[in-house]
């Protein structure tokens, strides 16, 4: 399983369901600004994974399939599926945008070559099935996008369930991923029928600016002090947390906090602010019809944000907390379910060949 986030490249192998490494290797920001685009850490992301897996004396013969989470392809419905050239092209052009998540395709269809196996991606992030209202933007040009972690948020969403005592098709959550990216959904009846395109709306985050005052950014970017490339950047890579403290690093952050930097502490405040705000946004989603809001993602772990989060929304529905992620286990089963015969793969096509 090959998972890229903004900060790390998760990585895991499974025999069946039964986890034999498990591994984030770690990238600073000193690292990944040598490259101009995503696309462009792939030799480096790619070289860093195999290492690790050798490392620990795994050999790649061995494998069977490797799985990839899935990038910003075309808008698509949920599932498994097989990795082929158009989407491959289509993560390397970034037809949705640029995300770390497109270079688990890539890093695995590569290796998956090399190995002669197959290589699949299971409920990727441009997996669509929002409801009409939610596609309208407020510009006839532009459209709302289903972009988000939609696997994590799933995955989470179904491990809440059977702990309640839930049928996941039968029941509302509000989903907030909370990592170097933040995508908060509202689930009904399990599907994903809204939320912030992590990229461009929603809250800041560790090292996204999340959404703006779009008249002030139309004049930054008129203003002549960014190239458009330079500005994609601000906004994805080196805005939110990043942009104001020139970390990225959340236990850092907090340390910084507990020995009295009040503008480390008036940012990170703001940060869990605008989250709970859109928890709230969401939760009027589904007509405050929520059996659970649930917190998950790398973020979860910190109690300084999981606390403050549930002091502003705790009276909407019970808190459910998971920090981390369950994408990798997700990906496994996603594989499984095909490599078993249970279920056939997807094929990803792109009408008109366009």
């Amino acid at each position: 399983m090959i998972n890229p986030g903004s900060t790390s490249t998760k990585i895991a192998i499974y025999t069946n369901q039964e986890l034999i490494m498990e591994q984030s290797i770690p990238h600073s920001l000193d690292e990944l600004s040598k490259f101009e685009r995503i696309s462009d850490q792939l030799d480096f992301r790619k070289e860093m994974v195999v290492k690790a897996v050798i490392d620990q004396g795994i050999l790649l013969q061995d494998l069977n399939a490797i799985v990839a989470r899935g990038g910003l392809l075309r808008p698509l419905s949920g599932g498994t599926y097989q990795i082929n050239q158009e989407m491959v092209n289509d993560l390397k052009i970034g037809i949705q945008g640029e995300h770390a998540s497109n270079l688990a395709g890539l890093i695995a269809n590569d290796l998956a070559r090399e190995l002669n196996i197959p290589a699949f991606t299971v409920d990727p992030v441009s997996v669509d099935e929002f409801i009409p209202e939610a596609r309208i933007s407020g510009i006839p040009e532009i459209k709302r996008r289903s972009l988000g972690h939609a696997l994590n948020i799933k995955a989470t969403a179904r491990q809440a369930a059977r702990d309640m005592g839930l049928d996941f098709y039968h029941h509302n959550f509000v989903v907030a991923h909370l990592g170097g990216g933040i995508s908060i959904a509202p689930l009904l009846k399990g599907r994903i029928i809204d939320y912030n395109n992590a990229n461009e709306s929603g809250p800041f985050s560790p090292e996204r600016c999340g959404q703006l005052p779009v008249g002030d950014l139309v004049k930054l970017a008129f203003s002549g002090k960014y190239t458009l490339s330079q500005l994609k950047k601000r906004m994805i890579g080196q805005g939110g947390l990043t942009a104001y403290l020139g970390s990225n690093n959340c236990q850092k952050i907090e340390e910084m906090i507990n020995e009295g930097d009040q503008q480390a502490k008036a940012v990170y405040n703001g940060m869990i602010y605008q989250i709970a705000k859109e928890i709230g946004t969401m939760a009027a989603v589904l007509s405050g019809d929520i059996d659970a809001i649930i917190l998950t993602g790398g973020l979860a772990y910190s109690k300084m944000v999981t606390q403050g989060i549930i002091e502003y929304i705790h009276y909407i529905a019970p808190v459910k907390v998971y920090p981390g992620a369950m994408e990798m286990l997700a990906l496994c089963q996603g594989a499984l379910r095909v490599l078993s015969g249970e279920e056939e793969p997807l094929e990803y096509h792109i009408e008109g060949g366009d």
